[in-house]
């Protein structure tokens, strides 16, 4: 359902964006290595938890969460949700989470990461799914505020 569910956002976002499948895309190293690019060009969505509310960061994938920058933009530790949760919050199983198609609203952040690439390659709603956009597309489709929250 999940994989429909982004299909349908791209459609009504009036986006022909093909969803690639392959075997195995759910860590950025099957990912990158699945689509023949960089680690940084798989734009990795984390889901944590703030307060009781939900904020999903995109971040390249080769980066890492600083908790200090994570801090000081959201006044609270970093915590992620647990497995159950995620899927929840987002309709997308872990290792399929991306910012499009989900279930329930929430605050997306783009890190300035992203930005090192032309095109980035989110997941698209299953572990063997992405999309390619360019990061412009990205933070149109996501309505994203940038920050910076990667070492």
């Amino acid at each position: 359902m999940s994989v429909e569910s982004v299909a349908a956002f791209l459609k009504q976002n009036k986006k022909e964006i093909e969803i690639l499948s392959f075997e195995d895309t759910s860590t950025v190293s099957k990912a990158a290595e699945a689509l023949g690019v960089t680690p940084g060009e798989i734009a990795k969505s984390l889901l944590f938890k703030v307060k009781e509310d939900f904020v999903m960061i995109l971040m390249a994938g080769d980066k890492r969460l600083d908790n200090k920058k994570f801090k000081e933009i959201f006044y609270t530790k970093a915590k992620m949700p647990e497995a159950s949760e995620v899927s929840e919050a987002t309709g997308h199983p872990v290792g399929g989470v991306c910012p499009f198609g989900l279930s329930q609203p929430m605050p997306i952040y783009l890190d300035y990461s992203l930005q090192s690439y032309t095109h980035v390659f989110p997941a698209a709603g299953a572990s063997n799914t992405a999309i390619k956009l360019n990061v412009t597309e990205l933070e149109e489709l996501t309505a994203g505020q940038w920050v910076h929250v990667t070492t």
